[in-house]
């Protein structure tokens, strides 16, 4: 080789390109792009997804919106058997339930008996329903209507044969199962603070408050309530909004002005 004149890798000595070694050269520089994935990234991104959207469903059932599935007759007319609603479980951070509310609750004074609670259920299924995926349909909640709030003197029935909230007879016939009876036996109860009296809609297939008042457990604590349901989601045909009867609870007197005699 004479002074002056340089061979790099690839080019001939007279300083012309090697188509072949020009070649050789470009297919290094695509090889890596050219180079198949696998399937493992692919399915590691569908597992992520999965992952993500089933910590989005549990925080959206713990702290906002969460699905039960109604598995009984006592809330009918306004809840059918199988009917799946949602309830408001945000609403509990900024405001206590009112009379009216229709509440969902944990059964942790063993309203229902042992004999109801199934012995086996489907993991798949309970699982699905815990990361709220799935309305919970377990049997430690019950779902009523907000009778009587904390301080509260409610007792049946009046001389027309109603609820009375603080000495006010109450019209309950916007709600009330068809040719059902306020009650179908009297009571007359104070709510302690921080507690709620509720009664079902179909008065006489719903083993509530009343039924509970000679076990002195009768009151639901604000600590047991679940939230307030406010929508039927399914079936589609039967999708409403479940609002509070403001005309039956609007102008219950309060308890002081009852205890008074005003």
């Amino acid at each position: 080789m004479t002074p002056g004149q340089h061979s790099a890798s690839g080019d001939s000595a007279d300083g012309t390109v090697d188509p072949a070694s020009s070649s050789s050269r470009a297919s290094r520089r695509r090889k890596p792009q050219e180079e198949p994935q696998g399937l493992w990234p692919k399915v590691k991104e569908v597992l992520l997804v999965i992952v993500y959207a089933l910590i989005i469903a549990f925080l959206v059932k713990t702290f906002l919106v969460r699905g039960f599935y109604i598995p009984s007759g006592s809330m009918e007319n306004t809840l059918q058997l199988n009917d799946r609603i949602f309830v408001n479980v945000a609403g509990n951070y900024f405001k206590d339930p009112d009379r009216g509310d229709i509440v969902v609750f944990k059964d942790s004074q063993h309203w229902i008996p042992e004999n109801q609670n199934p012995a086996s259920t489907n993991p798949v299924r309970e699982a699905l329903s815990f990361v709220g995926v799935l309305p919970d349909s377990s049997q430690n909640y019950l779902i009523k209507r907000v009778i009587g709030k904390g301080g509260d003197h409610v007792s049946c029935c009046s001389s027309d044969g109603k609820v009375q909230v603080n000495g006010k007879s109450i019209d309950e016939s916007s709600y009330l199962y068809p040719d059902a009876k306020p009650s179908d036996f009297p009571f007359d109860v104070t709510v302690p603070d921080g507690e709620y009296f509720v009664m079902g809609d179909h008065r006489n297939a719903s083993a509530d408050s009343r039924y509970h008042i000679a076990e002195g457990n009768e009151f639901v604590k604000n600590k047991d309530i679940e939230g307030r349901a406010f929508t039927i989601a399914w079936p589609i045909s039967r999708w409403t909004w479940l609002s509070t009867p403001d005309d039956v609870f609007g102008d219950i007197p309060s308890p002081e002005a009852s205890h008074s005699g005003q």
